[in-house]
């Protein structure tokens, strides 16, 4: 199982919000050394998120992005704010190696499908956020009629090949992950699934390897020093 340690951008900063409220926030320093410290520690891959692009402001933190990338010898996923195709180009133009969307894929899936032929499936992720098993967006702020098993299965259909699942109770609350709606959507679709929200200890680990799923996000827990990379690699590699 894959593992991908997070870094939350805020005005250049790394940072992690507590149940995605930015008047709930937790600075953790420069996100160049923490993507490089997290390279040392073993990371195959990482996980950013733009938060001031999720907020309408793109421009804040692309320049820290571009030097993420140009400094770590692994791949990086980047998310927050895609609402259209220049902003994937953008992205994939710094040399990030995928790209994720969230509500405008909620909002109009057929931007999702345009940007997988555009791009290709394997470029292009989509984040799954979930309140009681149906999609929420705009932030967390509204939550749909839409269930989220069937919004992968439809982002399937279209192409796409990855997705991040949140559950939205979970996240940033170092309370384990909702392994029961995570193996739901493991086994309903053929989707590369990776956990996000709650991933705190290696029993966590275990019992997502447990179900097969294809990588998990690793955020607050690693901050908080709950666990250490090195660990949760090393699980990993044997589960």
């Amino acid at each position: 199982m894959r593992i991908f340690p997070a870094i939350d951008l805020r005005n250049g900063q790394c940072v992690r919000l507590k149940q995605g409220d930015y008047n709930d926030e937790t600075v953790y320093g420069d996100p160049i050394e923490m993507a490089e410290q997290w390279e040392r520690d073993g990371a195959s891959y990482l996980h950013l998120v733009d938060l001031d692009a999720a907020k309408g402001d793109p421009s804040e933190n692309g320049e820290v992005i571009e030097q993420i990338v140009s400094h770590v010898n692994i791949p990086v996923q980047v998310g927050g704010g895609v609402r259209d195709v220049d902003r994937i180009k953008t992205l994939l133009d710094k040399g990030v190696t995928r790209v994720i969307l969230g509500t405008a894929a909620v909002k109009d899936p057929a931007f999702a499908k345009e940007a997988a032929a555009q791009f290709g499936g394997d470029r292009v992720v989509v984040s799954i956020d979930a309140r009681d098993g149906y999609v929420a967006t705009d932030g967390w702020l509204e939550t749909s009629e839409l269930e989220a098993v069937d919004f992968a299965v439809q982002m399937q259909s279209y192409g796409i090949k990855t997705i991040v699942y949140t559950d939205i109770a979970k996240d940033g609350m170092l309370q384990g992950p909702n392994i029961d709606a995570l193996y739901e959507m493991n086994e309903a679709t053929s989707l590369n699934v990776i956990a996000s929200g709650g991933v705190t200890s290696l029993k966590d680990i275990r019992e997502l390897s447990s179900v097969k799923l294809y990588g998990a996000i690793v955020g607050k827990a690693l901050y908080e020093n709950k666990v250490s990379l090195a660990a949760i690699m090393k699980e990993s590699s044997t589960c």
